[in-house]
């Protein structure tokens, strides 16, 4: 196992009882130090979000055998810890178990960010090989399927997860819901839902609108981000609904089930959603994602984290650090202020990896 273990866990830093956390990994340039690695290994996805577009990838790629080994020596050279493989649905890879079983001998730990609908079929592959396994989850039964536009995906992420929790005791479990309009009403549902599933912790995050990750090249338009977002009379209930979670569920705040506090989860998806509508301030971001892990999408290209722009492409540069260390990269970094880019801004997921970590 790696230093960095894979379960998220709760936002202590919101919690009156929580010791102080421990100092954030520097933002050092030139890199030197990359503890995580996002890698998508398949560029397609077995669901049809509806906030989502990866499923409209016509054409069928994957990273091959041949180029995690090649790469592998640069991951090394910087320090590479854990890899959480994510996409699209890492499980379609047509190669994945002789991927995991070179970052395996490499002393490299392996996350999965999963659709689900794979985990009975690769129960063996993923008790081998992975540390944790993260699902999405939508909501209950019947929103998740029709978000996911999935006949019975509620039913075969539930299979897989039994399954996996029979063979693989000790295998991290854990689940995450992305927030909008198909789904908010459903918060405390979901987090039934998600003990019914067995996992062990729920996170929750708002949907991102304002750029062009997850194959939306051009971006979405206004009315399709109408469609997804919260509008302004959804504001109210959003709130409603917080502060029922936060009565209802308390100790699964308390405990951590729920990885955000009930602040947090204010800050996360009121603030955020009501500031799209131009009634208050995004909250704000501290992030230090580009300093300390990178996105390796399925064709090569190389980013600082999901939503800010290309650096490069390792089939052009050769390596993750030629990359990662270019004077233009160094540049674009050393002028990034997290607190006031118009991308970063609107992050709906920033990490802040700190010293001795417990979550990766």
């Amino acid at each position: 196992m790696t230093q960095l273990a894979p379960a998220p866990r709760p936002d202590q830093e919101c919690r009156s009882t929580a010791a102080p956390l421990p100092p954030a990994l520097p933002r050092k340039d030139p890199i030197t130090r990359l503890p995580i690695l996002i890698l998508y290994p398949h560029n397609r996805c077995n669901c049809r979000c509806t906030m989502c577009d990866i499923w409209k990838i016509t054409t069928r790629e994957e990273i091959t055998v041949d180029d995690i080994q090649q790469w592998l020596p640069q991951w090394q050279k910087l320090g590479v810890q854990r890899i959480l493989l994510s996409g699209g649905e890492p499980l379609l890879h047509s190669q994945l178990r002789e991927i995991c079983i070179i970052l395996r001998h490499a002393g490299i730990g392996i996350s999965v960010h999963s659709t689900g609908l794979l985990l009975e079929r690769d129960a063996d592959l993923l008790a081998a090989f992975v540390d944790d396994v993260v699902v999405s989850l939508d909501g209950p039964e019947e929103i998740h399927n029709q978000v996911r536009n999935i006949p019975n995906a509620f039913g075969k992420m539930a299979r897989g997860l039994s399954t996996l929790r029979s063979v693989a005791p000790t295998l991290g479990l854990s689940a995450r819901s992305t927030v909008h309009r198909a789904n908010y009403p459903h918060m405390r549902r979901t987090v039934a839902a998600a003990r019914q599933l067995g996992v062990e912790r729920i996170s929750f995050l708002a949907v991102d609108v304002a750029t062009d990750a997850f194959n939306r090249a051009e971006g979405w338009d206004d009315e399709k981000i109408g469609d997804i977002a919260l509008r302004a009379d959804d504001l109210p209930r959003l709130a409603a609904e917080l502060d029922t979670l936060e009565r209802e569920h308390g100790d699964d705040f308390a405990r951590g089930f729920i990885v955000e506090s009930p602040e947090k989860l204010r800050r996360r998806l009121l603030q955020y959603y009501t500031a799209l509508q131009g009634q208050g301030e995004l909250p704000p971001v501290q992030c230090n994602a580009p300093w300390v892990s990178s996105v390796i999408e399925t064709d090569g290209t190389v980013r600082p984290c999901f939503f800010q722009p290309p650096l490069g492409n390792l089939h052009e540069a050769g390596s993750l650090e030629a990359i990662l260390n270019s004077p233009e990269a160094i540049q674009w970094r050393r002028g990034l202020d997290t607190r006031r880019d118009a991308i970063c801004r609107q992050c709906v997921c920033s990490l802040t990896l700190r010293e001795n970590a417990t979550d990766a």
